[in-house]
């Protein structure tokens, strides 16, 4: 059920001073503009302080003042089980996890997961970057899937897709929900897309960081793995705390679940030697936010439909930008084509606002808008860009 305005009990409006803390997303481009301080709205972290029980038991685990190697609390893989099993109906058996840093390492070691050398990874565009970066880095060629916006949506071209099958396509990196375009894909579509890799015996690494981002609550998110048994066999699925409740800079953590018992042990090989497990603050925090953070994250998503929704009313009213409903994630795809600036991120940049450049993901005609902050930030961030694109269309 969503809140009302009025039954928020965390003040989301409150803002934290983030300076000091070497975050990446406020020191990166800060002073780069000769008009003003830049504020950023480009990489996918929260402005909001994460859940009160976290808080407390990484105090609690911090005050005990020994930080050696951890291995993951006894409790976690149960809780992980209960929760796939009360939002999904989805199965998963404790020994189908494998405890990772984060979900770039996993689609990162998807990849060589199946196939040969040089074989062929289909990635969808555009597309949050690692995916672009991840095959050649795993000596496989990547092959795009590009998407599309059909009457307001983003879509997948089938027959463009099928046509992208090579005999030596090897893998399919599956982004669901799908950034950087905000989409919760459907039952009918992730059925299509999995027909096709199963008709041509194709991995699917379906990265789910985003998947309790849900701002579209008649869209339901289907874990790709549930589409049945088969599909199951032939997925590694990712997912992560990170993202949902503001973790990101905490070590790391993710979980790849794999039911195919031969692929998660090549996928645990391809880990030896590269990826560390999550420390011990991760744990700590992932147990605690999964079991016990739900009536924050009620309420966080009813600030940041809010939020997407203020997004959506401003973009449409400012000349020169446009952009798809965002049913899922806190990101948003926003065309500047029309503008005719030869540098878009430049020029919002110039004008005092860091958005993420979509050139890195595979289109630069259009930039991603983090609108997971402050309503009065977000209000000065909207400011800003319609001073760029009115600038431009002058």
């Amino acid at each position: 059920m969503r809140l009302k305005e009025e039954e928020l009990s965390i003040d989301f409006d409150r803002v934290i001073d983030r300076a000091g803390t070497n975050s990446t997303k406020w020191t990166r481009h800060a002073g780069k503009s000769s008009r003003m301080d830049v504020i950023p709205a480009w990489v996918a972290d929260m402005d909001f302080a994460a859940p009160t029980p976290v808080i407390e038991a990484l105090r609690a685990r911090i005050d005990h003042g020994i930080y050696g190697y951890s291995t993951e609390p006894d409790a976690l893989r149960e809780v992980v089980v209960d929760r796939m099993a009360r939002l999904y109906g989805w199965e998963v058996k404790p020994s189908w996890m494998v405890m990772l840093p984060g979900v770039v390492s996993g689609v990162f070691h998807s990849c060589r997961c199946t196939g040969e050398s040089g074989d062929e990874v289909l990635v969808p565009t555009p597309i949050y970057h690692p995916f672009l970066e991840a095959p050649s880095y795993q000596d496989r060629t990547l092959v795009p899937a590009p998407a599309t916006p059909v009457d307001g949506k983003w879509q997948f071209d089938l027959d463009r897709f099928k046509r992208a099958v090579s005999a030596r396509t090897c893998a399919f990196l599956l982004c669901n929900p799908y950034n950087p375009v905000g989409r919760t894909l459907s039952r009918a579509e992730l059925e299509a897309l999995a027909e096709i890799c199963l008709s041509n015996d194709i991995l699917i690494c379906s990265d789910e960081i985003h998947c309790e981002l849900l701002l579209d609550e008649d869209k339901p998110h289907i874990p790709t793995a549930t589409l049945g048994p088969e599909v199951a066999d032939k997925t590694i699925t990712l997912i992560s705390t990170s993202k949902t409740f503001n973790l990101a800079g905490l070590g790391g953590f993710a979980i790849a679940v794999i039911p195919n018992a031969r692929l998660r042990l090549k996928f645990e090989a391809l880990m030896r030697g590269v990826t560390q497990r999550p420390g011990a603050p991760a744990y700590a925090s992932a147990l605690v936010a999964y079991r016990d953070c739900d009536d924050w994250l009620e309420e966080m998503l009813t600030y940041l439909r809010r939020n997407r929704d203020l997004v959506e009313q401003e973009v449409a009213s400012i000349p020169g930008l446009s952009m798809t409903h965002v049913e899922s994630t806190y990101l948003a795809w926003i065309n500047v084509a029309q503008l005719g600036l030869e540098k878009p991120w430049d020029a919002f940049v110039e004008g005092g606002v860091a958005l993420q450049d979509g050139q890195e993901m595979d289109d630069p005609n259009y930039l991603r808008l983090n609108f997971a902050t402050q309503q009065s930030t977000l209000q000065e961030i909207l400011r800003r860009i319609r001073f760029v694109a009115e600038k431009a269309m002058a």
